[in-house]
């Protein structure tokens, strides 16, 4: 059975259901987390440790699946310990960023390696791959929603108190050391809190998709407007709306949550694209 025009009784059939109310908490929170991370991310360039960062994590649920155990295990256990290996990598000049992608990308090739020996490995049926790989709301139950509540409540509190100095850190490295700023310190931490936001998104989304909550709504907020604050914010607003139209629209569809949740953000970031474009075409007039 499909929508049907009244919006009102179309989202109160959503919320009948205790595993849809679990799903719009648990993408909620993940929206939350991924957005104000990425956010950051995104501000600091690093994109392709985010996206390695996602790719592990299916190993991680692979390997959880083979041991018999929650894929949210899995998730955190390989996400968290691939952030620390690549926050030890040294940043800063141009040597060293040829230096971080090419550990970064040893460290992804190695991590997928292990995931399809895992799958080769397991001996049980193997739809659930799929879940792990595109993202799925089906089966999340209320002890999910809490672990993920719980570290998000963490990761936030972790980064306000390192906010201000990432933020000056990420905008001028060499300024903010030269102020006293921890750079070193403050980059680790980062990309561990990342790793953990990581993990939490990919439950939602899939590893594969998850730059969907990751950066796609950070780089719109960016390319709408530079005051950091009203971006922050701008950027959270976007998760959260797209997870919810995402999960409403996988609701009456057989297709994965992934596939809607990205279309969407996708949709906007253009939009972002397009308006920020039309912007400097009207200065230059």
């Amino acid at each position: 059975m499909g929508p049907s025009w009244n919006l009102i009784a179309d989202i109160r059939e959503l919320w009948s259901f205790p595993f849809m109310v679990n799903a719009f908490r648990a993408g909620t929170i993940v929206a939350v987390a991924a957005a104000t991370m990425g956010w950051f991310m995104v501000l600091r360039r690093q994109t392709f440790a985010g996206h390695t960062l996602a790719v592990i994590g299916f190993p991680g649920a692979a390997g959880a699946t083979l041991l018999g155990v929650s894929a949210i295990y899995g998730y955190f256990t390989f996400c968290v310990a691939a952030a620390l290996v690549i926050a030890v990598i040294p940043r800063g000049g141009h040597g060293e960023f040829g230096h971080e992608s090419a550990v970064t990308g040893t460290v992804q090739a190695f991590a997928l390696a292990c995931g399809y020996l895992f799958i080769a490995l397991y001996k049980g049926f193997l739809n659930g791959i799929n879940a792990l790989l595109f993202g799925t709301f089906l089966g999340i139950t209320t002890g999910q929603v809490v672990v993920l509540a719980a570290v998000t409540v963490v990761v936030l509190a972790a980064l306000a108190v390192l906010g201000r100095p990432l933020l000056f850190a990420s905008i001028d490295p060499i300024v903010a050391g030269a102020r006293g700023v921890p750079v070193r310190a403050a980059s680790v931490a980062f990309v561990v809190l990342l790793g953990a936001a990581v993990a939490e998104a990919s439950q939602i989304t899939g590893t594969l998709l998850v730059f969907a909550l990751l950066v796609m709504p950070a780089a719109t907020a960016q390319a709408l407007t530079a005051r950091p604050p009203l971006s922050l914010a701008l950027a959270i607003l976007i998760a959260v709306v797209v997870t919810w139209l995402g999960l409403g629209i996988a609701y009456y569809s057989v297709y994965p949550i992934g596939f809607f949740v990205t279309t969407i953000a996708f949709a906007l970031y253009v939009l972002a694209q397009v308006t920020a474009w039309l912007r400097r075409v009207g200065r230059l007039r």
